[in-house]
């Protein structure tokens, strides 16, 4: 008799690990009754150094500021100069393309920077408004607020309340693994549609008129109806374009800031010209003199569902972006960091923004390599970059009095531009066909339906793809080739020799509801079509990392099913945690724990011993 090695009770109380030390160098935190070197008890100012570096760990800003090298402070406050000439325009225009005054871009960019320089830690990342968001915001935002500013102002403000809490929570609760479950072709159908309904939503702005939005597609209509009808402004058309162009000759220049050259020659050009008054140009206007005051963002009963989708939504787009990037430039910069953490920091910079007229925000893949290039050294960079902003509100607010809406829809088309992934889709098109048309599915439900909608589309695909393997596993049935180890599919090696009267099938998935009827129809199948007649049936269980009740019932089925043709019913490597459930299920006590062997080659050895 053949069957599974009790395990050892005394092994199982061993972790066989040392404590690690923490990175950074920060003190370990320990339980109760922990001992100081030399084994004697820890004394309170152990405890106090213990205490200070758990609070510094959800602000590593400040333990940055500890550390603060001499040398970092010309590159960080180069760096954070050059950074506010971008942050400026490109905050403007991502709040005008999700709705919102202008001035609220500033705001949304003061915030979030400072905040993030204490929770947040990526040395040099930049956050802010992104154009990923736009649409979502926007789609939230417009109908809510029938044109009304301050309510809009109140509808996005408590969508970043929302977002901010909701990644803060899932940051304690250390889920910063979830936005992995998306797919890269979901995301990358997702990012493509966001990309598609930002450029599209720009496009009015750039000829110099206005439409009522009511989703992507039916706006390029009324785009096209506003064309032919004559009310396109062909001068805001040439200024649009004019900077669109600038910015994208520019655009791989490390040398020449293309988007600061483009926004000023645009504003100066109205400005000399008076496009404004002679041609009806619209521009920004002056800004608002001073900084924004603390306020609740307070909304209606009848918007909380939606904004509560917004938030929700925003918070898992903006981390899914911020976790990209703050992975890539830690790699760069051989630096480690902590995803929950960077999910808490960029929780805290979304609800401190809330409160002073912003709204939501994440990390930027154009402002961040800026900083970069600049020569940023730490979170200093962004400190730097709001105060000049601040500065500028307090000292110059007329300065950007002349900035052309036209030109404003140019940074941020051009931005859409940089969020297609084209070059990845056709590489899904060629190594995975399925997977390209589930990218393609999702692109076309944010382009149709817009972005809040896309997003439910988006989950719902991605939940469909997870259940389709393990709803339609892959299967085989096991031989032993001549010149290859082991036991092997007999449709990849067709020349493997079979165990007469035993049938090895192999099951590469989960048991579940899903898959627990196909699994024995798979079984019984294979032992119709078995070339010699069956008296056992083994099932190599290594993949089967997991089983339900309902598949549990559908063993027992089975094995009814062949008991009834006199045929055994065996597992071969099935996990302990699988047999776990099973004993639980009383189903392990109902076959015996002879059914179940270690190796596959142990069951076979059994099945030889009895024939």
């Amino acid at each position: 008799m053949v069957g599974t090695h009790p395990i050892n009770p005394s092994l199982r109380s061993q972790t066989g690990a040392k404590p690690a030390a923490p990175a950074d160098g920060g003190a370990a935190t320990g339980s109760l009754g922990a001992r100081s070197p030399g084994n004697q008890p820890a004394t309170s100012a152990t405890h106090g150094i213990r205490h200070e570096a758990l609070w510094l760990r959800w602000m590593p800003g400040l333990r940055t500021l500890v550390r603060y090298e001499p040398g970092w402070l010309r590159h960080d406050l180069v760096a954070g100069l050059v950074l506010a000439t971008m942050l400026v325009p490109v905050g403007i225009a991502y709040a005008v393309a999700s709705g919102l005054p202008g001035i609220c871009g500033l705001y949304a960019t003061i915030i979030p920077l400072l905040v993030y320089a204490v929770f947040g830690p990526s040395r040099i990342l930049v956050l802010g408004p992104d154009s990923a968001l736009a649409a979502v915001i926007l789609g939230v935002v417009l109908p809510l607020s029938n044109g009304d500013p301050q309510r809009a102002v109140a509808l996005a403000g408590m969508m970043a309340l929302v977002s901010g809490t909701v990644l803060i929570l899932a940051g304690l609760a250390r889920l910063g693994f979830v936005t992995e479950l998306l797919s890269k072709p979901i995301r990358y159908g997702y990012m493509n549609g966001i990309a598609l309904t930002v450029l599209i939503s720009q496009l009015p702005k750039l000829f110099g008129f206005s439409v009522e939005t009511t989703g992507p597609l039916r706006d390029l209509w009324a785009i096209g109806e506003a064309i032919l009808a004559g009310r396109m402004n062909w001068v805001a058309l040439a200024v649009g374009l004019g900077t669109l162009a600038t910015i994208l000759l520019l655009r791989g220049s490390k040398r020449v800031p293309g988007l600061l050259v483009a926004v000023i020659g645009a504003t100066v050009l109205v400005a000399i010209l008076d496009l404004t008054e002679r041609h009806g140009v619209a521009a920004l206007g002056s800004l608002p003199q001073g900084l924004p005051g603390f306020a609740i963002p307070w909304i209606g009963v009848n918007d909380i569902v939606p904004v509560l989708i917004g938030g929700c939504a925003v918070a898992m787009v903006s981390f899914a972006d911020t976790s990209v990037l703050s992975r890539a430039y830690a790699a760069r910069t051989g630096t480690k960091v902590n995803p929950n953490q960077e999910m808490a920091g960029l929780g805290a910079a979304n609800l401190a923004t809330s409160f002073f007229q912003g709204f939501p925000i994440s990390s930027s893949s154009s402002r961040t390599p800026v900083a970069e290039a600049a020569g940023a050294r730490t979170q200093l960079t962004g400190i730097v970059g709001a105060l000049a902003i601040v500065l500028l509100l307090v000292v110059a607010p007329n300065l950007l009095r002349d900035l052309p809406t036209s030109a404003l829809a140019a940074v941020v088309i051009a931005s859409a531009i940089g969020l297609f992934e084209l070059a990845e889709l056709k590489r899904i098109y060629h190594i995975q066909r399925w997977e390209f048309w589930l990218s393609v599915a999702c692109f076309v439900g944010v382009a149709v339906f817009g972005a809040i909608p896309g997003i439910g589309i988006a989950i719902v695909i991605a939940v469909i793809e997870f259940l389709w393997d393990g709803w339609r596993p892959y299967s085989a049935v096991l031989g032993r080739p001549a010149d290859v180890e082991g036991y092997h599919d007999i449709t990849r090696y067709p020349e493997a020799r079979r165990i007469p009267g035993l049938v090895l099938f192999r099951w590469d998935a989960p048991l579940f509801f899903a898959n627990a009827e196909l699994f024995r129809e798979r079984v019984l199948a294979a032992v119709t079509e078995s070339p010699t007649p069956v008296r056992g049936v083994v099932v190599a269980a290594g993949p089967v990392t997991s089983i339900d009740v309902t598949a549990a019932d559908a063993l027992a089925e089975l094995d009814q099913a062949l008991q009834a043709r006199s045929i055994d019913f065996y597992f071969a490597e099935l996990k302990d945690p699988v047999k776990d459930k099973l004993r639980r299920f009383g189903l392990y006590d109902q076959f015996g724990e002879t059914r179940f062997f270690p190796t596959i080659d142990a069951a076979v050895s059994r099945y030889n011993g009895t024939t």
